[in-house]
């Protein structure tokens, strides 16, 4: 067994105490590595940069000598003893959904982040021990005894994050016999029996697409912060999220709550249990490539807030405020007319999360939800809206789900045509593997359920005329997107320029106004640029640009219209 101790000796000053105790086996050498990604984070993550003092001693207390190979493993030789200690801290300042932070009421740990693993004993169960004060209360998604959890190998206890902290409030519910744990720590008073209720209907929703959860109990483990914050990482038997400002948390944030939750539940069946084949087993040393992440975030991000539909707890209209958001983002984006979404996935660990280049790439989680939707709607009609991509994802986890081989492209192709007796060949060299338009499939998909996709003129005028959008940031007015070949690219205009004044006119408080005054005249336009005042005149050309797409219900709808929306959100 591998032993893992964790202590905050000078919790202000944010460095983990680590002790990390292998058997040698009669080795001589060790090879030790930290991981240098997290599932859930396909980009590099580079976690040995917070590792400080590190030091190995034997079973004798004698010093062994350790040689650094690359950024991410160490080499330990001269072992003479049955066992080995590393000994290192661990930086913790920055606190999200998928990091690793301490400070003087909590100890939260992603052990991915950083626990070492010896290469060749991943398989050997590891043992959890925290000092921590007795008055602090333990979250994990693993049963916790005095201040310890055992994993049956290095993967389980990379998948494990906990939480120690004082102020921790918990509650549960329970769905077809399974127990499901909210903890939430953070300065809120929560709305106990509003949560519990919407956080069971979706829960419910789920199960009954699958008729099984992978695992005996499921833990919410949420972090509520007095500051902006967004985010959710999935796990096997629990989730971490980020929430906040405290305050909105119950109020306009709480249908974000909803959103991350059910998305990243839907992932205990989605990623954790079936997984590609590019990635089974994780491979914590490198990259692990896969150019489905279409399937995994893309699929999760369209069911995550379909269930809410399905379940109830979503109105229609809210769900098509989100939908809505998904469609803007796509459109918007002129990565999609250059990289497909199978290329951007496999380049997640290029370019990570970040925007990147300007029209790049795309977002697995935009285009994938996308995908998705149409991909409902298309074996909805198929069927006679007998199924739709609910019988997809089944299918998929109970053949691939759990085993050691994963699934492939092919296996989502076949199941597809098992389930339609149709080819989607076709449909995935232009939308998965292609650059073709989504707007004309789109308009199909919504229309068989009596929906309408609606394209207006954006309400800016620098975004709808100019084809320019805007970010006010520190009294300034900086361009931070610019929609290729309009009059704004033609005008010069690059990302960063701060426009100063339009015509002499200073314009800093209102831009949009100043623009609309001057709508039938030539505009000059004064912009500061790294220092720089620059002049420049705006042409004007007779289209519009940056659309906002909306989807609104049909006032009448057919028979099989009827049928098919019915079916959609039960």
């Amino acid at each position: 067994m591998i032993t893992y101790t964790f202590s905050i000796a000078n919790p202000q000053q944010q460095y983990i105490q680590l002790e990390v105790c292998f058997p040698t086996e009669g080795k001589s050498q060790l090879k030790l590595k930290l991981p240098t990604w997290r599932p859930g984070r396909y980009e590099l993550g580079n976690f040995a940069k917070n590792v400080k003092g590190l030091k190995v001693f034997d079973a004798n207390n004698k010093r062994c000598q350790v040689r650094k190979e690359d950024t991410s493993t160490w080499l330990v030789e001269g072992i003479d003893s049955a066992s080995i200690t590393v000994h290192y801290s661990y930086y913790a300042a920055e606190l999200n959904a998928g990091s690793t932070y301490l400070d003087t009421e909590q100890l939260y740990v992603n052990p991915v982040n950083c626990c070492m693993y010896a290469v060749g004993m991943e398989d050997m169960n590891c043992h959890v021990q925290l000092h921590v004060s007795e008055q602090w209360k333990i979250a994990a998604g693993l049963s916790v005894q005095d201040r310890s959890f055992t994993t049956t190998n290095f993967d389980q206890l990379a998948d494990t994050p906990f939480i120690c902290s004082p102020n921790l409030q918990h509650q549960t519910y329970e769905c077809q016999g399974i127990p499901y744990h909210v903890w939430i720590n953070g300065n809120i008073q929560p709305d106990w029996e509003r949560l519990i209720h919407d956080f069971s209907l979706f829960t419910e929703r789920q199960l009954k697409a699958f008729g099984e959860f992978p695992v005996d109990e499921f833990h919410f483990l949420i972090h509520i912060l007095p500051y902006s914050a967004y985010h959710g990482v999935e796990h096997l038997t629990s989730t971490v999220i980020t929430l906040g400002p405290s305050p909105q948390v119950f109020k306009r944030l709480y249908k974000e709550l909803l959103g991350v939750s059910s998305h990243e539940l839907y992932h205990v069946w989605n990623i954790k249990a079936l997984r590609p084949k590019d990635m089974l087993p994780y491979d914590f040393s490198k990259a692990n490539f896969s150019e489905l992440g279409y399937i995994y975030e893309g699929v999760t991000t369209y069911l995550g807030d379909l269930y809410l539909l399905k379940s109830g707890v979503f109105s229609i209209d809210q769900y098509l405020d989100e939908m809505q958001t998904q469609l803007q983002k796509h459109f918007d984006n002129h990565g999609r007319f250059h990289y497909s979404v199978a290329e951007s996935s496999f380049d997640t660990w290029l370019d990570g999360y970040v925007p990147g280049a300007p029209g790049r790439k795309v977002s697995i989680y935009t285009e994938g939800c996308l995908i998705a939707f149409v991909l409902d709607t298309m074996i909805g009609k198929a069927t006679h809206y007998k199924f739709g991509i609910e019988e997809l994802m089944k299918r998929l986890y109970f053949t691939y789900g759990g085993t050691q081989h994963g699934y492939t492209e092919t296996d989502v192709l076949e199941q597809l045509k098992n389930i339609t007796g149709q080819d989607f060949t076709a449909f995935f060299e232009s939308y998965v593997h292609g650059n073709a338009s989504f707007e004309p499939i789109l308009t199909e998909a919504f229309e068989a359920i009596g929906l309408e996709l609606v394209c207006e003129p954006a309400a800016s005028y620098s975004e709808s005329t100019l084809g320019c959008k805007l970010q006010r940031s520190n009294g300034t007015n900086k361009v931070h997107a610019i929609f290729p070949g309009s009059p704004a690219d033609l005008g010069g205009l690059m990302l960063g320029d701060e426009i100063f004044a339009i015509n002499s006119m200073v314009c800093q408080s209102d831009v949009d106004g100043w623009f609309n005054y001057f709508e039938h005249e030539e505009k000059q336009v004064s912009i500061v640029r790294k220092g720089k005042l620059i002049q420049t005149v705006i042409p004007e050309v007779n289209r519009t640009f940056y659309n906002r797409y909306n989807v609104k219900e049909l006032a009448t709808l057919t028979h099989e219209q009827t049928k098919a929306k019915k079916q959609w959100m039960s």
